[in-house]
């Protein structure tokens, strides 16, 4: 058998592609990727619109009662909220990846592409570097809208740290859409399966409130939810708190995540009839 090259984004390569090859079909997709943005400027309204739109919801209408159990009313919720809200910038992120992806695929996109003499593993690594730019613009508005609503970034070094942190974590979600884009038979399909698989992993975490008021089989399950890690190692980052256990748990299951689906997101890629 064949020795499969591996690039430093962990994705195995085409062993009759060369690492260097690899590198620059990647950057190339990405500037591919870029400038369709630049042409659609639309697809740019989830990553602008959803920071501005969850953080005035969350703060202004469940602020002041949340506020007050955190015991400072609502300046003390923006406080917990926002760090919060920066775990969910991945996975909102991944989930658009994969209905994205399996629109392309629709329309013909793909299939273009895997008749090119490319590596098939840069056609998803540049589609996440592409997703993670995005990602990086929503966190700077969240941010943005945070301190117009009042949230102190105590620690400038910290902010840096949970963003990278939520981007790292993201990435990782993203070859889970990835995935689903390329078996599920429509962008729908992947859109549902996405809000069930999504939908209780956020609210049975600790993004939005504190999990201690929630019954104790529900608290045991928030206590490895890696949304839960993320938010709790934001909070700890950015204002103050524990860390090492957030940040833990959150590099745990990125790296869990990224060594069982990417192998099975370029696999499915490859193989798709």
């Amino acid at each position: 058998m064949s020795a499969v090259t591996v690039n430093p984004a962990g994705v195995a390569a085409d062993p009759r592609i060369p690492l260097r090859n690899h590198l620059r079909h990647t950057g190339a997709l990405i500037r591919r990727n870029l400038l369709w943005i630049r042409q659609d400027p639309e697809s740019m309204f989830d990553a602008i619109l959803f920071p501005v739109i969850f953080t005035l919801l969350f703060v202004y209408v469940f602020g002041g009662s949340i506020g007050q159990s955190l015991g400072g009313g609502q300046h003390a919720y923006v406080q917990y909220v926002v760090p919060g809200l920066l775990a969910m910038m991945g996975m909102n992120m991944a989930q658009g990846v994969g209905t994205g992806f399996n629109t392309d695929f629709h329309s013909g996109v793909m299939d273009r592409f895997r008749s090119l003499p490319i590596g098939r593993g840069s056609v998803l690594v540049a589609k996440i570097v592409v997703e993670i730019m995005r990602m990086l613009v929503a966190c700077a508005i969240l941010m943005v809208v945070g301190v117009l609503v009042g949230f102190d970034i105590h620690r400038w070094g910290g902010m840096f740290a949970a963003v990278g942190l939520s981007a790292l974590f993201g990435s990782a979600l993203m070859w889970v859409f990835l995935t689903l884009g390329v078996t599920m038979k429509s962008a729908q399909s992947v859109q549902a399966m996405g809000f069930l698989v999504l939908m209780p992993l956020q609210f049975g975490s600790s993004i939005f409130a504190p999990t201690q008021s929630m019954p104790g089989w529900l608290q045991n399950f928030t206590d490895y939810n890696p949304l839960s890690g993320l938010a709790d190692a934001a909070r700890g980052l950015m204002v103050g708190g524990p860390i090492a256990h957030g940040v833990w748990l959150t590099l745990g299951w990125t790296v869990a995540l990224t060594a069982v689906m990417a192998p099975i997101a370029i696999h499915k890629f490859r193989t798709k009839a």
